[in-house]
């Protein structure tokens, strides 16, 4: 059996069939035109460069494409890259379904519907409850299968829906560990948070920011979404219940400099940014300390300040 990108060692050659996740047509100094790409399997993603590349190659050789890739495991600047020796697009009777080749959550459809769903009926809040079951039931199929990002953490088909069911089960824990949280507030603002992505991000399969992420961004998206959803659901969008739900989206991020408009300003706001933190971190984390072994440092993992974490030994 042909090994996964991610269990390459430095050196390793390499053929196997891979996604292409991301193509993007450069010139070199010396004139000619290479592709810089990022190959995907179950098992992560890697980078490299395609050069001299004609210009059939260019129209071929493009996002969510499956190719058969023959190369080698190399280092640049202490990243993992591909050296490619050759590649060619998947014929019909070969492995060229691009779903095969992209992570999946953990949790199946079924699990994950049935924990949000037993979640909402938590939401006693009349008015909370009302806009979160019209909003899921909008977007719910990108929810269950969109990834929460196109790189750093639960960027998986299904990892949206997972990151929050994630959160749910850490405001769960925070419920009854503390007095005084509302916790059909939080638990709203928890399924909310990132709903917008499913407007941001084009997909699961080689997953890119559409036009209206990369101009509004998810958590502008979906204040605007709760507001659309109380004026469908006959409610005054000045009722309070309306202005802490968008508080909690539009706050999540946490600071002005991270893409909230406002910083968190009530308690529920706080737990949730926080632990939307803390989802994040510890995934990025366990993803990178999955491709080393014990005694050695992960690679430097952009979303953490290019910090690198070490494995200890047993």
């Amino acid at each position: 059996m042909a090994k996964r990108l991610m269990d390459l060692k430095l050196d390793e050659d390499f053929e196997s069939y891979v996604l292409i996740k991301e193509a993007t047509k450069r010139v070199a100094k010396n004139g000619k035109k290479f592709i810089s790409l990022v190959f995907q399997d179950q098992s992560g993603q890697i980078s490299g460069k395609y050069w001299d590349a004609s210009d059939q190659d260019i129209q071929q050789f493009v996002n969510g494409r499956v190719v058969l890739l023959t190369g080698k495991r190399e280092s640049y600047m202490n990243m993992p890259q591909m050296k490619i020796v050759s590649m060619r697009l998947a014929k019909e009777n070969e492995p060229h379904n691009p779903l095969l080749f992209v992570k999946r959550a953990p949790l199946t459809r079924p699990q994950m519907e049935d924990f949000i769903n037993q979640t909402i009926f938590e939401i006693t809040n009349a008015t909370y409850n009302r806009v979160v079951r019209y909003l899921i039931q909008k977007h719910a199929d990108a929810f269950f299968s969109f990834p929460a990002a196109k790189t750093n953490h639960h960027d998986f088909a299904g990892g949206l829906a997972f990151h929050t069911i994630s959160i749910l089960r850490l405001a769960h824990s925070v419920v009854g560990q503390y007095e005084g949280i509302d916790a059909p507030l939080l638990y709203s603002g928890v399924i909310l948070h990132d709903l917008g992505k499913t407007t941001e991000l084009s997909g699961p399969i080689s997953t890119e920011y559409t036009l209206a992420g990369n101009l509004l961004g998810h958590l502008s998206i979906m204040d605007a979404e709760i507001a659309e959803a109380a004026d469908h659901l006959g409610i005054d969008q000045q009722n309070q219940d309306i202005i802490l739900l968008r508080h909690m989206v539009l706050a999540h991020h946490g600071l002005l400099e991270y893409g909230s408009p406002e910083r968190p300003q009530i308690l529920e706001a706080e737990i949730l940014h926080h632990l939307d933190e803390l989802d994040a971190t510890i995934m990025m984390i366990q993803g990178a300390l999955k491709n080393v072994q014990p005694g050695d440092f992960t690679d430097r993992i952009f979303g953490l300040d290019n910090r690198r974490f070490y494995k200890p030994t047993d």
